[in-house]
């Protein structure tokens, strides 16, 4: 298997993340993300994933595996603030217990498959050839994925705002994996912000202000990440 991924490793790169859109924009249509279907798609993709990623013996490879100089990072004392951008404005709950508890098994699930494929996957296949390409590739792919949210349904400026923060922190998370090794923080992370979203009380804060600080507090930090770590190597 795993000299047959190394064969076919980029096509096998874009196959996941076109399945992985067009599953999500499928279920986010017919069923929400709120749907025991929803979390049950997500879930045997993610069980896939890993499946895939031991069979081939790549855990490390692909960063899942810890962190040694949190220092380093601030103890990712940033990164906590990041993630907690969806209760900054309160919390509020219009959903019933079960479908809290589906949607954030759900989100965590996504934080899981879209940090392996754009992070581990997508970073790791070109950073082989130009490290610098695959940061701005692997953050604009992440960036850009979000556009799908439009054919949900959502409004256009909040998107794009979307679709900048998600650049923004996409950037920061390959920073983090790059120089840490580990998939690990940036997982956890991204499974948190998407899970707190559910508590999220939507309104002119947190559609066009939040979205603006999320562009900012994660460039910050990834340029304080290269600055004490010294230059990419291109």
């Amino acid at each position: 298997m795993s000299k047959f991924f190394e064969k076919y490793e980029e096509r096998t790169c874009y196959a996941l993340i076109i399945l992985y859109l067009i599953l999500n924009i499928f279920c986010m249509n017919k069923f929400g993300l709120a749907d025991y279907r929803s979390t049950l798609v997500n879930t045997i993709f993610t069980v896939l994933l890993l499946v895939l990623i031991i069979a081939m013996k790549r855990t490390e490879y692909y960063g899942l595996t810890k962190v040694t100089d949190w220092k380093n990072y601030l103890y990712f004392i940033p990164l906590m603030v990041i993630v907690s951008a969806n209760i900054w404005n309160g919390i509020h709950i219009t959903n019933t217990k079960q479908e809290i508890l589906f949607y954030i098994l759900t989100m965590c699930n996504v934080g899981f498959i879209e940090e392996v494929i754009f992070r581990g996957f997508l970073f790791n296949m070109m950073a082989k050839s130009n490290v610098k390409r695959a940061i701005i590739v692997s953050s604009l792919t992440f960036g850009m994925g979000h556009i799908v949210n439009l054919l949900t349904g959502a409004d256009l400026i909040p998107t794009l705002l979307q679709i900048g923060y998600a650049f923004a922190i996409g950037y920061l998370f390959v920073t983090i994996y790059y120089r840490s090794k580990s998939l690990i923080p940036c997982i956890i992370a991204h499974a948190v912000f998407n899970s707190l979203s559910v508590f999220n009380i939507v309104n002119t804060f947190s559609r066009y202000i939040i979205p603006v600080i999320l562009m900012i507090v994660p460039l910050l930090y990834a340029w304080y990440i290269n600055k004490k770590k010294g230059s990419i190597i291109s």
